[in-house]
């Protein structure tokens, strides 16, 4: 076989080794609540929309998860890049905001928990915009502000950190060059520190995002969320369910490697030119 037929099949060796294994070992133990085979999961994974366990699809329960995690991530991009801007860009907002905001930033999202349930119980946001009818209040009703505060956690600090790593990173040539032509600090601020600082703000949007959608089985194990994957993995193990439990893991990875094709693109299209400063 050629380089570029090794090439084209090397990335589905492992994979491929892989499921070999699972299918060997699960026909061996015999014992679907240890290991289920293959198939069976394959079953669920393609049938998506067959309700499950009385709790909706498996489809269903993905989008549930990703209203969940599409607003607490949003939340923590519309405070992280702003804040982490300001920090990078201002020695004063720096030494008020940076030592306070690293206090939090070691302590895990999980460790939040027990406050969050104390702060905002089984408060939804329907609850917060008086929603009180019709599908979007069945929507807005499985997303608790408890949740959404866990993947907001998440998603925060990684953003917050690369923001203020990209501004920082920012030429002085380029800033000081700026000045000589008579910009405004407002320009620097959106012309040139935004657009230079961008590739790492990307990284942490990247990254950010990667831990927001890890957090979503823990912020599904709270209280009052009746849908979501996370609730669904885990009411799959208490009924010892472990083939929904294993096809609502692939859902999981399959949306996080949708997520990092869909940065890879971003990054190919709009900062290839960060290949030509290597």
């Amino acid at each position: 076989m050629n380089n570029k037929g090794l090439k084209l099949i090397n990335p589905f060796i492992l994979p491929f080794l892989f499921i070999l294994c699972w299918q060997f070992f699960a026909i061996k133990i015999a014992n679907p609540i240890v290991l289920p085979s293959v198939d069976s999961v394959l079953n669920l994974i393609i049938k998506p929309t067959d309700n499950l366990l009385s709790i909706g699809s498996l489809l269903r329960n993905t989008w549930v998860s990703l209203v969940r995690v599409g607003m607490g991530y949003s939340l923590a991009v519309l405070i992280g890049i702003p804040l982490g801007m300001l920090i990078g860009y201002s020695k004063f907002a720096e030494s008020f905001l940076k030592p306070f905001l690293s206090l939090f930033r070691p302590i895990a999202p999980l460790a939040w928990v027990p406050l969050v349930l104390a702060w905002f119980g089984v408060t939804s946001v329907a609850n917060v915009l008086n929603i009180q009818e019709g599908q979007l209040y069945t929507l807005l009703d499985n997303v608790k502000i408890s949740m959404l505060f866990i993947i907001f956690i998440g998603g925060f600090f990684p953003i917050l950190t690369n923001t203020i790593y990209g501004v920082k990173s920012v030429r002085n040539t380029l800033i000081d060059s700026a000045i000589t032509l008579g910009a405004t600090k407002k320009d620097i601020f959106f012309k040139i520190l935004f657009p230079a600082a961008m590739p790492s703000i990307l990284t942490g949007l990247r990254v950010g995002l990667g831990v927001a959608w890890m957090c979503l089985v823990s912020a599904e194990m709270l209280p009052g969320s009746i849908a979501g994957v996370g609730y669904l993995i885990t009411h799959a193990y208490t009924l010892a369910r472990t083939d929904i439990v294993i096809a609502g893991m692939i859902s999981i990875s399959l949306v996080g490697g949708f997520f990092e094709v869909m940065f890879n693109v971003i990054e190919t299209k709009f900062f290839s030119w960060q290949k030509l400063d290597k």
